[in-house]
């Protein structure tokens, strides 16, 4: 058996447990928190079976993929480039529309999110992209303006009806662009340009109730509005539509308090709007207690850090930029979901990766795996293989230079002339 199954998993032995550890607690946790979808269905185990399914899928889908090569990833990412452009496209013209966005589309009763799709395609692009660009300057500036016109593109499609995910894009290209190597002048004036347009954004999101063209404006004015609710103690702390969501959540970590009530005994996923997506931090908090609190972000951290020891043993720059901007994206909306089930952050929509209920986001997280899992296997290995090589030749040079002095010294010497000899031969 453990012969078979080193056979069949291969790559860091951490990230699979990792990897292994967040399928199961999503398996758990989607159990314990989808009572209320399941009381809708009129079917106990239907959603979760539904769930294990896709679970089973994406699972079997990281088995295979890390098999393939990273450098397949190079093809891969414009494929699934112009396909999401595409996608997004038609979802702006007729997307489904679920929660008060039109962020879906509907295929045979199968709904697939195109940004999810988008993210995982601006990843493996950037990655070649300024992979590739580290040759040179020249390569670097084509780099970076191709980048940034791919990068307004997707964000333009996205940020009608979402715009939290067009804002998580936005902030991880950037990183992406530290990553890569990037000018310090281009990084400076992003920076700048950054930080103006957030201040802007802000600023209008806060002062300005509705926007024309923009139904999803509105819902962001009243999310940051909620940040200055009423403490719940006091008298003139009233639940509404608005902070539901919100108070929910806060009664569910605190119900958590040290040990947790354990899976199943959930009061609050009864009440809590989608308590086994958006919310779930919040349900592992009540469920689990402080083994969940900081259990599962240290998950995501030790993901993280991992990657980054991934990314250390390799020498090219796309294999390093696929490992990160894999493992960025994941621990980016990680944290973000999390900040919004405790209250830190304004509601967004973004699922926990792989730990939330939904069929496009968790198999697009085990494409994520698939990629980190494919460069710990070949990206370092490869690198190795070079160095062996390299090793090699300089030590079969030296073998004939040393074969070569010991022929020479074993040769006959020629005795040199004499003054006589040099003249008599001259004659």
């Amino acid at each position: 058996m453990e012969w078979s199954l080193s056979r069949l998993i291969k790559g860091d032995k951490v990230i699979w447990l990792i990897f292994t550890i967040l399928c199961l607690l999503s398996l758990v946790e989607c159990f314990s928190a989808i009572g209320t979808l399941s009381y809708s269905k009129g079917n106990t185990y239907g959603p979760i079976i539904r769930h294990g399914m896709f679970l089973l899928v994406g699972y079997s889908l990281v088995v295979v993929l890390h098999n393939f090569h990273y450098k397949y990833t190079a093809l891969l990412a414009y494929v699934m480039l112009i396909v999401s452009i595409i996608l997004l496209c038609v979802t702006l013209v007729s997307g489904v529309e679920a929660n008060g966005a039109a962020r879906w589309l509907s295929f045979f009763g199968i709904q697939l999110q195109p940004s999810e799709l988008a993210k995982l395609s601006l990843v493996m692009y950037i990655a070649w992209a300024l992979g590739k660009g580290r040759r040179s300057e020249l390569e670097m500036e084509k780099a970076y303006w191709r980048v940034l016109i791919v990068t307004a593109v997707v964000v333009g499609l996205i940020i009608k009806e979402n715009m939290s995910t067009a804002l998580l894009i936005l902030i991880f290209v950037y990183f992406m662009f530290l990553i890569g190597g990037v000018s310090r002048a281009h990084m400076i004036r992003l920076t700048i340009l950054a930080v103006v347009m957030a201040g802007l954004l802000f600023s209008l999101l806060y002062f300005v109730p509705s926007m024309p063209g923009l139904d999803r404006w509105g819902t962001w004015h009243n999310r940051l509005h909620g940040s200055e609710q009423v403490d719940v103690l006091s008298p003139q702390y009233r639940q509404t539509d608005e902070n539901r969501q919100v108070h929910h959540a806060k009664i569910a970590v605190a119900n958590g308090r040290f040990l947790g009530v354990l899976p199943g005994n959930s009061t609050q996923r009864d009440f809590l709007p989608q308590a086994y997506s958006d919310f779930i931090y919040a349900i592992i908090i009540e469920d689990l207690g402080w083994l969940g609190l900081f259990g599962v972000p240290a998950l995501y951290i030790f993901l993280l850090f991992r990657c980054k020891r991934i990314a250390r043993q390799c020498t090219r720059a796309v294999p390093i930029l696929l490992v990160m901007g894999s493992a960025l994206i994941i621990c980016m909306q990680a944290f973000v979901n999390m900040a919004v089930a405790v209250g830190f952050f304004p509601v967004t929509g973004q699922p926990l990766p792989l730990v939330s209920r939904g069929g496009t986001s968790g198999l697009i997280t085990c494409v994520y795996f698939a990629v980190i899992l494919s460069v710990s296997r070949f990206g370092a290995s490869e690198d190795e293989a070079e160095v062996l090589a390299a090793e090699e030749a300089v030590e079969a040079e030296e073998a004939a230079r040393l074969e070569l002095e010991r022929l020479n010294a074993q040769a006959p010497e020629t005795p040199a002339l004499s003054d006589e000899d040099y003249a008599s031969g001259a004659e």
